[in-house]
């Protein structure tokens, strides 16, 4: 799968110009979850180098608008993975501590460990999205007043890009997806949730009032988009109206970030080894 196709091109990005319900070459949905399983065994055995390597740690961001299926990326996509060497952190609005320190510090509070992927179910780009379409938000972070002029999100942008290259420069492979479904398709899912007893759990009444900002939100995204995809930590743009589509997209990212670092197991030098055959030895008796 050429993955590469998705990628936002920084500074020239336009979400108008990805179609939400395209599918690549994957004729079915039955071709695509065969190809995901072959994925999820590939994924398995990259994740267990990396962390026997214990040099590397990654960071698998997801946003979307609700109903885009973060959720369901994760549960299948990571199904296969080793659960010790992988964590998923969900940010939701900030707490009274959280408030009480730059907008970065909880998200940098989670990172994952070197050998251990990390994935961010929404992430500090919250700060760059909810809070730039809600400007109650931006006001309940006590920011000085001063600090609050037109440039903020440009300023941010420079602040979540500084972020990322360093991280990438102290071992960390970054890799950013954003789910794009339509907005007819968003309604059609949250219509079933209200159908499904088992899903009503979901709906928020707040979805709808979201809902209705939607061409906010989609222009908040465009320009984040654009400004913060890096060669370091590029942003995928996934045609998400078709869940199968999107996870099999979603696997093949990491696949392929993966397989970048050119991972190998420790190696075991002479000395070691002939002190492990002593040892093979003494059990073998």
């Amino acid at each position: 799968m050429n993955i590469d196709s998705y990628i936002a091109a920084p500074g020239r990005f336009r979400l108008n110009r990805v179609d939400p319900d395209a599918h690549g070459a994957i004729e079915s949905k039955a071709r695509a979850e065969t190809l995901l399983q072959a994925g999820i065994e590939r994924l398995r055995k990259l994740q267990e180098v990396l962390y026997a390597q214990d040099r590397w740690g990654v960071l698998l961001i997801l946003q979307a608008m609700d109903t885009a299926g973060k959720d369901g990326v994760i549960e299948h996509v990571m199904s296969g993975v080793n659960p010790q060497g992988c964590r998923v952190v969900s940010f939701k609005r900030p707490s009274a501590e959280e408030l009480d320190h730059d907008y970065l510090w909880r998200a940098v509070r989670e990172l994952p460990a070197r050998g251990d992927i990390g994935i961010f179910n929404r992430s500090y780009y919250e700060e760059v999205l909810v809070v730039r379409v809600h400007e109650d938000v931006l006001q309940a972070e006590k920011l000085p007043p001063a600090l609050v002029s037109t440039k903020i999100w440009r300023e941010r942008y420079e602040d979540i890009n500084a972020l990322e290259r360093y991280l990438s420069r102290n071992g960390y492979l970054i890799r950013k997806v954003f789910l794009h479904i339509s907005k007819d398709e968003q309604r059609k899912r949250l219509l079933a949730r209200l159908d499904d007893r088992d899903k009503l759990w979901k709906f928020q009444e707040g979805d709808l009032a979201e809902r209705g900002l939607w061409k906010q939100y989609m222009h908040a995204y465009d320009d984040a988009i654009r400004a913060t995809s890096t060669k370091d930590a590029p942003w995928y743009v996934v045609p998400a109206n078709r869940k199968w589509f999107a996870r099999l997209v979603v696997a093949h990212v990491l696949i392929d970030a993966l397989e970048s670092l050119h991972l190998n197991y420790p190696t075991v030098d002479r000395k070691r080894r002939r002190m492990l055959a002593g040892l093979k030895r003494q059990l073998s008796r």
